[in-house]
C-alpha cells in the first residue's frame, strides 16, 4: 500500500529525473532525443506488448532514467531479466542504483550485436532510442540486428513522436509491423510501433 510519504518520495524522484533528463537533452539533444522522460501512459503501453511469461531476457535500449523500466517491472518482468543499454554514464549510475538486479551496460545501442550477444535470444527488445534522428541505413541495421538477437515472434517495441509513418520502413521483407493508437496523454503525444519477424 502506497502511503502519503511514498507518493511524496516518488514525486520528488520524478522531478529529479525530469531535471536530469532536461540537462542531458540540452547537452546532447540528438543523443537523448527527448526533453522529458516517457510519460506513464506511454511507458505502460510499451510494456503491455511484452509477454512477461515468455522466458528470456528483456533488453531495453536507451532506458534513460527508467520510466519504461518501471512500467516493465510493474507489468511483471523480474528486474533480474532486464538488460539495460544506456549511452549516458549518469543515467547508467542512476539505473544501477534503482535496479541492482538488472544488468546495466554503458554503450551505444546501435552496436547491439556486440553488446548483448551473451544475452540472446531475447524475449523482447524495448527501445526508447530517438530513431528518427538517425539515418535510415542505421535504423535498418538496428532492426535487423535486433531481430537476429530475439526469439522467433518476439517483439521489437519502439515509440515515436512522429504520428505519421513508421520509424522503420514497413515494406522490408520479413518484418511485420503493428502500431498503437496515438497516446495523447504524453508530452509530446506519441505512438508505439511493434516489429516482428514476419
Amino acid at each position: 500500500m502506497r502511503t502519503q510519504s511514498t507518493v511524496s518520495v516518488e514525486k520528488k524522484l520524478l522531478r529529479l529525473d525530469e531535471v536530469q533528463f532536461i540537462r542531458s537533452w540540452i547537452d546532447r539533444p540528438l543523443t537523448t532525443g527527448a526533453v522529458m522522460p516517457s510519460g506513464k501512459m506511454l511507458a505502460r503501453t510499451m510494456a503491455s506488448y511484452v509477454d512477461a511469461s515468455v522466458e528470456g531476457p528483456i533488453i531495453e535500449l536507451g532506458p534513460g532514467t527508467g520510466a519504461v523500466t518501471d512500467a516493465l517491472v510493474e507489468h511483471g518482468v523480474e528486474p533480474a531479466r532486464l538488460v539495460l543499454i544506456e549511452f549516458n554514464p549518469d543515467f547508467c549510475r542512476l539505473l544501477r542504483s534503482r535496479y541492482s538486479d538488472a544488468i546495466v551496460i554503458q554503450g551505444d545501442a546501435y552496436a547491439l550485436g556486440r553488446l548483448v550477444a551473451n544475452h540472446a535470444p531475447a524475449a523482447a527488445i524495448v527501445s526508447g532510442l530517438p530513431l528518427m534522428t538517425k539515418p535510415l541505413k542505421q535504423r535498418n541495421r538496428l532492426i535487423r540486428d535486433a531481430l537476429e538477437l530475439m526469439a522467433p515472434k518476439a517483439p521489437f517495441i519502439q515509440f515515436t513522436y512522429a504520428m505519421i509513418g513508421s520509424p522503420i520502413p514497413r515494406r522490408q521483407s520479413g518484418i511485420a509491423a503493428e502500431f498503437s493508437k496515438p497516446i495523447w496523454m504524453n508530452l509530446p503525444p506519441a505512438r508505439v510501433w511493434v516489429y516482428r519477424r514476419g
